[in-house]
């Protein structure tokens, strides 16, 4: 079962790598991973997608809780939270695909953000399941390229 994860740490060198240490050591795959400071320059958020059991999720709260730079360590599931994933797509469009195209971006609220003429460049944003459900449709269409950012999580209300 897929889980994420948010990991408050001291913005400082080598706390990415001792993270994705602890997680490499004991063989947990990490899915996705994304990191950014917070409004505090010295705290980085980490948004880590992991998969397990039970039993491995407990591991990793308890080990990555351990780690010395770790401020505070929060499986999303466990709380109400907004997850949100972007995703940038170069997608053949020649002819009638170019109509084809526009209307799954306009369909999934994306934006054409670069215009050749032989591709588009999309930008969609949303959660993981749609961005999955759109290039599932583009794919017929002939994606060139695309790049995904992983997955950004927080919580709900205060």
């Amino acid at each position: 079962m897929r889980h994420v994860f948010t990991v408050l740490v001291q913005n400082e060198f080598g706390v990415l790598s001792r993270v994705s240490g602890l997680f490499s050591a004991r063989g947990y795959n990490i899915e996705s991973l994304n990191v950014a400071p917070t409004l505090d320059p010295e705290v980085s958020r980490m948004t880590i997608v992991s998969s397990g059991d039970d039993k491995i999720i407990e591991q990793i709260l308890k080990q990555t809780n351990k780690l010395v730079t770790t401020l505070k360590v929060v499986e999303t599931r466990e709380l109400p939270h907004v997850q949100r994933e972007m995703v940038l797509v170069k997608v053949k469009a020649v002819d009638a695909q170019r109509a084809e195209v526009l209307r799954i971006v306009d369909i999934f609220r994306g934006h054409v953000v670069d215009v050749t003429s032989t591709a588009y460049t999309l930008e969609i944003t949303g959660d993981p399941e749609k961005i999955d459900t759109v290039i599932e449709l583009l794919r017929p269409l002939g994606i060139k390229e695309l790049v995904r950012t992983g997955v950004a999580a927080i919580a709900r209300g205060n």
